[in-house]
């Protein structure tokens, strides 16, 4: 009786709902899967479960990738389809024609390849000093220092964050009048155009990115340390062998699988920056910190003449890249295994 009563109680307090109506609700399910299980068969039944998100997945992602290829190859501003013309690669003939690729002056779309040289180098650096960082990181943290797992969650605790809220949190303190800019006013210094100096802005970026994602990669390369069996390190102490000689001969060849799949995975997010650049930068300032997203959100949803085809042949580049970077990913997991 007793447990009758508190898993009563336990439907009218977290359910609202009284336990005949519970019990109709269960009854109805089961009669309903029954039918369905007699149509389809037993081997069936996987099926049926695995529809919902089959269904999400098609509309959401599936659909909306379909109709991305449809809007490159089609022209003008409307929204809908029936009222475009189909204008064949003529998005990419824009995207891709320059007198001279290395001076996007000379291009038809020269903010594109402003956006592709500057996603270059946000990627070249942000991967450098992100695996660079996570290395130092991981190392110090896979010793016996103390409070170590304090430390461990303090580091990953920025990427349980919002990009946007590390993105305003970071521009408030970078601001004209912000924190930093306070303390070195307080110091007699004069204030730092972070926000308002290409160099500034650029460097701001990178370095805030590291900062909220290290947190995941170090994760990685912590596992990845934890792997390398301790007999190694013994047996090169026993040799006499330094501390720096038994990193580069044990800890980074048996840690390179790992490091390789973390170096990929950093590759695709940098390509893919966009919500951290948007809310701290904005592009800005000029066109310092636009990059590939960036170009391809103001094109399709920001600019007043909606160039959709534009923007959708810009992704599709942008897509391929990512496969070619997915690819090799794959195959690098292929040879570890």
């Amino acid at each position: 009786m007793a447990v009758q009563s508190s898993e009563k109680s336990f439907r009218e307090v977290f359910f609202q709902l009284p336990s005949n109506t519970i019990d109709f609700f269960i009854s109805f399910v089961d009669v309903f899967l029954s039918a369905i299980q007699r149509l389809v068969g037993l081997k069936g039944m996987p099926y049926v479960f695995v529809l919902p998100n089959l269904l999400v997945f098609g509309i959401f992602i599936l659909f909306p990738m379909l109709l991305n290829f449809a809007y490159a190859f089609t022209g003008g501003s409307e929204f809908f389809l029936s009222e475009r013309p189909w204008v064949g690669t003529t998005n990419f003939d824009q995207l891709l024609t320059c007198d001279n690729f290395l001076d996007p002056n000379t291009c038809t779309q020269d903010r594109f390849w402003r956006s592709i040289y500057g996603t270059m180098g946000y990627v070249l650096g942000q991967v450098l000093w992100m695996v660079v960082i996570s290395i130092i990181t991981a190392l110090i943290l896979n010793r016996g220092i103390r409070a170590r797992g304090f430390f461990r969650s303090v580091f990953f605790y920025p990427v349980l964050l919002s990009p946007i809220v590390v993105a305003l949190i970071w521009k408030w303190i970078l601001q004209e009048n912000g924190l930093l800019n306070g303390i070195i006013v307080s110091l007699g210094y004069e204030k730092l155009p972070f926000l308002v100096d290409a160099q500034w802005a650029r460097f701001w970026v990178i370095g805030i990115s590291v900062w909220a994602f290290m947190g995941f990669y170090t994760l990685i390369l912590l596992a990845g340390l934890q792997s390398i069996p301790a007999d190694l390190y013994e047996a090169a102490s026993i040799d006499g062998a330094s501390e720096w000689h038994s990193f580069w001969s044990i800890t980074l060849p048996l840690l390179m699988p790992t490091l390789i799949v973390v170096l990929v995975l950093a590759l695709i997010r940098a390509v893919q920056v966009f919500d951290i650049v948007f809310a701290f930068t904005g592009g800005g300032p000029g066109t310092a910190t636009l990059y590939i997203v960036q170009y391809i959100y103001d094109n399709g949803f920001a600019s007043p003449n909606k160039l959709y085809g534009i923007a959708a042949s810009a992704s599709l580049l942008m897509a391929g890249t990512l496969v070619v970077l997915t690819l090799i990913q794959l195959r690098f997991r292929r040879e570890e295994v």
